[in-house]
């Protein structure tokens, strides 16, 4: 499973993407907690949203290992 990382995330984990060869989450709430655990400089954000497919996914969603995952980071502009 591969996700890739925008703005505030790439510079946290240090990457454009995870990989994730065992063990795959197998629901946006799963992959949380997977990343939560596994890359722990996350949890300083207060929020990010996951992407799965190109739309926003909520925590109860399903997702395998050829979906698109995407993590987004709050967003400010003006």
């Amino acid at each position: 499973m591969k996700l890739k990382c925008f703005g505030i995330i790439k510079d946290l984990v240090d990457s454009d993407n995870i990989l994730i060869d065992t063990d795959q989450p197998t629901s946006v709430e799963s992959l949380r907690i997977w990343l939560s655990q596994n890359h722990t400089s996350i949890n300083t954000l207060s929020s990010y949203m996951i992407a799965v497919n190109q739309e926003y996914a909520e925590n109860n969603q399903v997702i395998n290992a050829a979906d698109e995952i995407a993590l987004i980071p709050p967003v400010s502009g003006g």
